[in-house]
């Protein structure tokens, strides 16, 4: 049995990540940021907007986070989220952590190759989004998002394929 958490920054490749590395171990793939999207369309708010209120409003990321626990306790699974990581680290989970990085413009780029959008608007946003994220979790749970030291690999994207990318995860297991 094997589980795999991946973390990292919007726009570094972990959707993309997750996605490949299901095809190739055949393990079942959730992404936590869909979840998220969707909460934030029955809430008729921007994920800007969402994130913003998720700042005033504890329950939103509590609820969240109880569901990664729940899929990581079952094992066998690959978990993308911003809080994978932490949560199976804290929580005493065996997971392998992966953490995925890559430069800002290489970022904000594919974020307009997957989203559409303008260049400057995309990464406002994307920064405003990656300021919101660090606050609630310092608030809520002390956790610092930039600390990677509790990650098994952290890979930067930047420049690799994701089929190399791959193969790094696949090793390490």
């Amino acid at each position: 049995m094997v589980t795999i958490t991946i973390s990292g920054t919007p726009g570094s490749g972990k959707s993309t990540i997750g996605q490949l590395l299901n095809k190739k171990l055949g393990i079942n793939y959730i992404y936590s940021g869909e979840i998220f999207r969707e909460t934030a369309k029955k809430y008729k708010m921007s994920l800007e907007e969402f994130g913003r209120y998720c700042e005033k409003n504890i329950e939103i990321d509590k609820e969240l986070d109880e569901k990664q626990l729940n899929i990581l306790k079952n094992g066998n699974v690959i978990l993308e989220g911003r809080l994978a990581g932490w949560i199976a680290k804290k929580n005493n989970i065996n997971a392998l952590k992966v953490m995925i990085t890559a430069d800002i413009d290489i970022r904000v780029k594919r974020i307009i190759e997957r989203e559409n959008g303008e260049y400057n608007n995309r990464l406002n946003e994307m920064l405003k989004r990656e300021k919101s994220e660090e606050k609630r979790y310092k608030k809520y749970y002390n956790i610092d998002i930039k600390d990677t030291s509790i990650y098994d690999i952290i890979i930067d994207s930047s420049c690799k394929k994701p089929e190399e990318i791959i193969e790094i995860i696949i090793k390490k297991i």
